[in-house]
């Protein structure tokens, strides 16, 4: 793959199946450098193998797919090109698209009634006179803000104080009647004097002082759960919990369980049969900001609160969504595995069904009346892909990776395992390229720390083993996936035991296979990936470059710039100050003698431009040959979401470094 064949690149959305289990749809966005955008429509993928799929939307951007209970509506968001969604909604036999929401904020996730006949969705509500809902005011001419507590930015959406996520609930309009005509300045969202026709009045139903996520209605449509932080003392802490509040509106519930823990929920779901709440939460300690490698548990509990059962195993399984119910009692998710992600069925009694395993990333599962699971999923072979669950195996349905596989040779992953110093197991995989060898190394982190590198085709390894570099990539202790006790093992030690099972990894690889050039090692990576890339640097002094992205290059001064620097440094590297300067790459950057790119995007607020500008500046001064790539507009997602042009050419700026220093026949400096 090479930097230019980015459009042919296909994310493909969690399916939606249709309740009668004939057909699922898809969302399927790629980069188009033209419009320097993400574009994509809904793609209608039938069940039965003898047909096609089919575009069936040409929105500028369409996701989100979502059929109404009764299977007569499809639900999903279209994004304008300036990426502000809203919702739209169309007989799922098809016709026209019609808007249902015009939501100053935009729409950012909607769930179905039972009924077919509501949506529950989430908007972000802007504070009068700021974000533009003011015409003439823009940012530099809003009001100052006046900042007292410790959560009031995030990175790619910027300050959140003033533009909190709020739900609300609409009912959506019968399709092909008259449109509705709301006079102008009516609905209490739209900006003063703006006219509105054709959309109904969405009726907000809540308005703390909290972001308000992953709603859901209950099984009889009555109420509607929710995650949020509303308890005293929210800023302090890293907990969330699951709320309901009467759809019509009212006042938030507690739904506490009766043995609680210090908790942060991630997904909430009640049961179809309208018994259970099923959720996801990890645990947070006795302080409840401990989120070091903390594995995300199933949970069940009574709609109304008391005995919270867990389901899965804390230690050894991570669960994630997307709590689709499988059965009156049971729901599909996700959990993170050695490497790839499973799909598993869970059911209230704790039950558990492995139903996708193996060398797969499985994104998204949904179930229809009929039984008929759709799995969307990535391997080696593919970005992104639809199939169906067939007596255990997976039947491929789609091929949206077709033509990128066709136009570049794609590089199976192979896997690799090494053995530590002391004698620990760290698993990865190499990506080689083309031709005898021996080919110069890239030694690639990935960020986290709690992460994983999986066999599933990713974008970065196939564009430097096309221009001629053999990657080596691994899960390092800290990493997820392998267990908690792996992931917490450098809680306060960063740099140790991650840098030595990195190092081992590269060690063996080069051992094992004649083809990689040992003299010709070069070592990257980007957010904790820059961290390790920095420390190491440091401390090994055989690579002939470094590119260090994104980095998190000083927990010092972390703790004052980056959205979740009051408590990230603290938790991961410790709270004294000795503690974060004997963690912090810039504090030996003195040893550094690597030829280092330090790259970072100007709008990261994760990890502050100024932990990049601190470390160039300081390699500066000492005389190493560096230099600083800043991106403008962009934040931490540069590299998976950026602008295309950017992704482009930031992939060209890396392989221009490479050139420079670790040369190959089909990349290096000319001229």
């Amino acid at each position: 793959m090479k930097p230019e064949q980015l459009p042919l690149l296909n994310s493909v959305s969690a399916p939606a199946i249709h309740p009668d289990g004939t057909k699922a749809v898809v969302s399927v966005v790629r980069p188009d450098f033209d419009a320097d955008a993400y574009v994509g429509q809904l793609w209608n993928v039938p069940l039965d193998t003898n047909k096609r799929p089919r575009r069936i939307t040409r929105g500028f951007r369409d996701t989100s797919p979502a059929f109404s209970p009764d299977g007569l509506v499809l639900a999903f968001l279209r994004s304008d090109a300036e990426g502000k969604a809203q919702l739209f909604v169309v007989e799922s036999a098809g016709g026209e698209p019609q808007q249902v929401t015009d939501q100053h904020g935009g729409v950012s996730g909607f769930a179905w009634a039972p009924d077919s006949h509501r949506v529950v969705f989430t908007s972000r509500v802007a504070e009068p006179g700021r974000y533009g809902t003011v015409d003439g005011v823009t940012s530099g001419s809003e009001d100052a803000r006046l900042i007292a507590v410790n959560q009031y930015r995030m990175n790619g959406v910027g300050y959140v104080l003033d533009q909190r996520q709020q739900l609300f609930v609409v009912d959506v309009p019968e399709l092909g009647g008259e449109p509705v005509v709301i006079p102008r300045g009516r609905a209490a969202h739209e900006r003063p004097g703006a006219k509105v026709t054709g959309v109904p009045d969405a009726r907000q139903t809540t308005f703390g002082e909290s972001d308000h996520e992953a709603p859901c209605f209950s099984a009889d449509g009555r109420f509607v759960y929710f995650i949020a932080a509303l308890h005293d003392g929210h800023d302090d802490d890293l907990v969330t919990s699951v709320y309901r509040i009467d759809a019509t509106g009212g006042e938030p519930e507690l739904i506490k369980p009766h043995n609680p823990k210090l908790q942060t929920v991630t997904a909430v779901r009640a049961s179809t049969d309208g018994r259970s709440l099923f959720f996801t939460a990890q645990d947070l300690g006795d302080t409840g900001r401990d989120f070091v490698a903390r594995n995300s548990v199933l949970y069940s509990m009574p709609v109304a609160g008391g005995d919270a059962v867990a389901l899965t195993d804390v230690e050894h399984l991570d669960i994630s969504g997307p709590l689709e119910p499988s059965g009156p009692d049971s729901v599909l998710v996700l959990n993170t595995a050695l490497g790839s992600v499973e799909l598993l069925d869970v059911t209230a009694a704790g039950s558990l069904t492995p139903l996708v395993h193996g060398a797969r990333v499985v994104t998204g599962a949904t179930v229809a009346a009929n039984g008929e699971i759709a799995v969307s999923f990535l391997d080696a072979s593919t970005a992104g892909d639809v199939g169906s669950l067939e007596r255990g195996e997976l039947r491929l349905l789609t091929d949206f990776s077709a033509e990128l596989r066709n136009s570049s040779r794609v590089s199976e992953p192979l896997d690799f395992q090494a053995i530590a110093d002391d004698g620990y197991p760290v698993n990865g995989w190499l990506v080689l390229p083309d031709g005898p060898g021996p080919h110069p190394v890239l030694l690639s982190i990935h960020g986290g720390p709690f992460s994983q590198y999986t066999g599933a085709f990713f974008d970065e390894a196939q564009v430097y083993a096309a221009a001629g570099y053999a990657v080596v990539m691994c899960n390092p202790r800290g990493s997820s996936g392998y267990g908690q006790s792996h992931g917490r093992v450098i809680k306060e030690r960063m740099g140790t035991a991650d840098m030595q099972d990195v190092l081992a990894f590269l060690d063996a690889a080069l051992s094992a296979h004649a083809i990689l050039d040992a003299d010709s090692v070069g070592i990257m990576g980007g957010s904790y990936g820059g961290y390790l890339t920095a420390w190491t640097i440091a401390h090994d002094h055989r690579f002939k470059g470094a590119i260090v992205e994104r980095g998190f290059l000083d927990p010092v001064s972390f703790a004052g710039t980056s959205d979740i620097g009051w408590f990230f440094g603290g938790e991961y590297a410790g709270a004294t100050p000795g503690q974060l300067v004997a963690q912090s790459p810039l504090a030996v950057a003195d040893s550094v003698v690597t030829p280092t790119l330090v790259i970072h995007s100007e709008n990261d607020l994760r990890c502050p431009l100024e932990q990049g500008q601190r470390y160039y500046a300081l390699l500066k001064e000492r005389g190493i040959e560096t230099s600083l790539l800043v991106f403008p507009g962009e934040d931490h997602e540069l590299s998976r979401s950026g602008t295309p042009h950017h992704r482009k050419q930031r992939f060209e700026h890396i392989l221009a470094w490479w050139a420079r220093y670790l040369p190959t026949a089909s990349n290096r400096v000319t001229g």
